[in-house]
């Protein structure tokens, strides 16, 4: 191949733009134009100041890149593949956006190695960087010496107008603000340009000031298309601010080098054409073919293997002496990483009998939650400015704040989704914490899209939410949750509890424990009334997603299934339909999915197919129990909203009382 003369660093910068034109145009799919123009800060930052090894993408001291405008996702795999990723080869940069390639259309941390987060939904990914860092600060503060710095690396991100105008970055930056997270540094791809075309129409103002009200540092690089002296000056500068993040604003053109769409809407989410493609080499001097990329710039790119290695292996040494030196801390750490928990910790979760005192399970939560606490360190969490309401602070830690980044719990102030995006972020540092965010559960639907990436992409999240139901009264129907829980249940992926009492609230927190470190979400939905501790409720029961709870001999006429506070109200109701003769079997089901999880043979015992009378009582909507409920059964339901009004009168008026579900009970049996 033949290349117009160019220096190293432009062969290089024109490498990464055309491997993502070339394969946009191959798939006739992809956003061509952010990789294009953001090739220049992407080059400096990776050429220049990551520290990361292709070789171990999982090399624990790296520094974290995070692609929040993950639209432009052939800029990172550009990158990969040039830098020598195994798990990125020229074949798969081909295979862009097709089926069962490592290079889909946005950035997937369960499907590519060496992604950190999934992004794609605009602003998650910068969210997700401040939990990234924010772990960084905790696990640095908890495990480095004075003679020894195990943990010192940066979170990088490159995000666009797309990011800024989603109001998740906005909570999540605030915070970071706030805290102080020097090791945060952000690239903002300011080319003006979204689907819709100039930014001019909807997106005017002064991002910088925004940033520096949130408390962060601000650089403008006026010139990001070329001035790579002052992107890497911009970054050096930002590396010196250790007291907050740094946010540069880097000003580009979107499909910078294409004569006739650069700085236009069109080259933002479609291919050039080959028509374009072909004036756009002429007009950037590039004569390589398809996919071609000059010996000198692969060779300048893969040294990072060697620099990689290297980077690693001093690291090593520092560990190994950290061993010797330390070896209590070392060898938690090492547990953590490995997601591993220590032996016998569940044996810590409280069970109760009907002895003992009638508790609302937010409280159960509470207490689970201290019980695990001094047994996992690697538990931290805190609420969505509702810590007192939720009951979620860790009474052996004090809060996680700038300068204090030891602490553990974590005070998130009134930003649901920040939270949400947050906790991704924290779960999917690497570090083996396990973090929770709770809020009250009909303000899930504020944050269901970090919950459903939480799902999607593998984390290992604990949601902790309480009121969950309309028996949280007085607040009224703004806040009780009828539709929440059946929209939950409906995330593949995500296993929902709702715990009876004390005891199903502790089996509950070891599935979630446990969940967690196999990398998969669990939502908890708590009540705010008090509940009574049932005779017949179990951890290994909860395990199992649903069991009986209150058996008959023989096969049941009938069965009862409940959830959460109302499982009460079923045994309450099968002792008077047993009174009468009848043989009743009352099935707590604190979980479907993990329910559905079990082998036939035992979702036969609990719910015969013979059994065709059942009753399901929930105080929810009832889409969805028609899984375990025929025509012949029933549903005791609330499918409609709310009422402000105590909880007790609001139970009693849509009809949650044991008469109401005797009568249900005997209309269903004729």
């Amino acid at each position: 191949m033949a290349v117009a003369t160019q220096s190293l660093e432009e062969l290089c910068i024109n490498s990464i733009r055309f491997l993502a034109v070339d394969a946009v145009q191959k798939a006739n799919s992809g956003h061509p134009g952010l990789p294009m123009g953001a090739a220049p800060m992407a080059f400096v930052l990776w050429d220049r100041f990551m520290r990361f090894n292709p070789k171990n993408p999982k090399w624990f001291n790296r520094d974290r890149f995070v692609l929040s405008a993950g639209h432009g996702c052939m800029l990172q795999y550009a990158l990969m593949y040039l830098t020598g990723y195994d798990s990125v080869s020229l074949e798969d940069i081909k295979q862009f956006r097709q089926w069962d390639s490592k290079t889909p259309g946005h950035p997937e941390n369960f499907e590519t190695e060496g992604i950190e987060v999934t992004t794609g939904p605009l602003g998650q990914g910068i969210a997700n960087a401040v939990g990234l860092a924010m772990a960084e600060a905790h696990i640095a503060a908890r495990f480095n010496k004075p003679d020894a710095t195990l943990v010192d690396h940066y979170t990088y991100v490159i995000l666009g107008d797309g990011c800024n105008m989603e109001g998740v970055s906005g909570e999540a930056c605030s915070l970071a603000g706030h805290l102080g997270l020097g090791k945060l540094i952000a690239l903002y791809d300011d080319n003006h340009i979204s689907i819709d075309g100039s930014t001019d129409i909807s997106f005017t103002e002064d991002v910088s000031k925004r940033f520096e009200a949130y408390g962060w540092h601000t650089i403008h690089v006026e010139n990001g298309n070329t001035d790579l002296e002052a992107i890497h000056n911009a970054i050096e500068t930002a590396k010196s601010v250790t007291d907050k993040p740094t946010m540069i604003k880097v000003t580009t053109t979107i499909g910078y080098g294409s004569p006739n769409k650069s700085n236009t809407a069109g080259v933002h989410g479609s291919p050039l054409g080959g028509d374009e493609i072909n004036l756009t080499r002429e007009n950037l001097g590039w004569q390589c073919g398809d996919f071609e990329t000059p010996e000198d710039a692969l060779s300048h790119f893969r040294q990072a293997i060697e620099r990689g290695a290297g980077y690693e292996a001093e690291w090593n040494e520092t560990w190994a002496q950290y061993k010797t030196q330390y070896p209590d801390d070392a060898a938690l750490l090492e547990r953590m990483i490995h997601r591993q928990l220590p032996e016998g910790w569940d044996q810590v979760l409280p069970t109760y009998t009907p002895d003992d005192k009638t508790l609302a399970s937010r409280k159960h939560s509470e207490n689970c939650l201290n019980a695990l606490a001094p047994v996992l360190p690697e538990l931290i969490g805190g609420s969505a400015d509702l810590t007192h309401s939720n009951l979620t602070e860790l009474k052996i830690s004090g809060s996680f704040q700038k300068n204090h980044y030891e602490n553990r719990n974590l005070r998130f102030g009134v930003r649901e989704h920040g939270m949400g995006a947050i906790c991704n972020g924290i779960a999917l540092h690497g570090s083996g914490l396990i973090p929770y965010g709770a809020t009250f559960l009909v303000f899930t639907d504020y944050m269901r899209a970090a919950i459903r990436l939480s799902a999607l992409a593998e984390i290992g999240v604990i949601w902790v939410m309480t009121h969950d139901s309309i028996a949280l009264g007085e607040d009224g129907p703004t806040h009780q949750p009828v539709e929440t829980i059946t929209a939950l249940r409906a995330i593949p992926h995500l296993t929902v509890f709702r715990p009876a009492d004390g005891t199903e609230t502790s089996g509950a927190y070891k599935v979630a424990i446990e969940n967690a470190t196999q990398n998969r979400p669990t939502l908890m939905c708590f009540s705010r009334q008090g509940l009574p501790n049932l005779a017949g409720s179990s951890i290994e029961g909860v395990s199992k997603g649903a069991y009986a709870v209150v058996n008959c001999d023989g096969t049941p006429d009938l069965i009862l299934i409940g959830t959460g506070s109302e499982v009460n109200l079923c045994v309450q109701a099968a002792e008077k339909l047993t009174s009468e003769g009848k043989k009743v079997r009352v099935v707590s089901m604190p979980s479907w999915e993990v329910f559905e999880a079990q082998d036939g043979v035992y979702k036969e015992s609990v719910l015969p197919k013979a059994v065709k009378k059942r009753v399901s009582v929930e105080a929810g909507i009832s889409l969805g129990w028609c899984r375990y409920v025929t025509d012949e059964g029933a549903s005791l339901s609330v499918d409609r909203f709310g009422a402000s009004a105590p909880g007790g009168t609001c139970m009693e008026k849509y009809g949650f009382t044991v008469d109401n579900v005797v009568a249900k009970a005997k209309e269903v049996l004729g």
